[in-house]
């Protein structure tokens, strides 16, 4: 699939047969477009297992324990003619767990997985309950747009995290 972006999807792992790779970069690429980020912007999709996300999430984030989707954004350089964003590493059997659990497709589910990281790359973030309106209500317009009928569940807070 050809984009205006400059989308790199890596499969690290093996896989039980192809995976929707046209699905990720399309997700990808309406996500950048509804920010009207600059055409040629590079993101790279990394897909991995269980071990290698728990470990990245372990160092980076001091959590020891799988999750679906790490965002990691690039600084920019100084003068760089097509900027990098930066990359999101998924872990494909924990996605695949998430989609059997929702009774969602596998291609669905990792599609959410990508918006949801690449919401992340462009600041997006979760931590109050104001952030997270925010981030669903753009989470929520990239799945109608891509016509995925799936709905993310809201994480609770306690009545102490909603001062921002």
């Amino acid at each position: 699939m050809s984009t205006d972006y400059d989308l790199n999807v890596q499969v690290l792992i093996d896989t039980d047969g192809p995976l929707p790779v046209d699905r990720l970069e399309q997700a990808v690429a309406w996500v950048l477009r509804a920010h009207d980020v600059m055409q040629g912007t590079g993101v790279s999709v990394v897909i991995t297992d269980d071990d290698e996300i728990q470990q990245m999430n372990r160092q980076y984030r001091g959590v020891d324990a799988p999750t679906d989707v790490l965002s990691f954004p690039d600084e920019p350089l100084p003068g760089e003619a097509e900027p990098y964003l930066g990359d999101l590493i998924l872990s494909l059997p924990y996605i695949r767990r998430q989609a059997e659990a929702e009774d969602h497709t596998l291609s669905d589910e990792l599609a959410l997985a990508v918006i949801h990281g690449t919401l992340h790359l462009l600041g997006y973030d979760h931590d109050t309950p104001a952030h997270q309106d925010l981030m669903w209500a753009r989470q929520e317009e990239a799945l109608r747009a891509l016509d995925i009928q799936i709905v993310v569940p809201r994480f609770e807070f306690s009545d102490s995290d909603e001062e921002e």
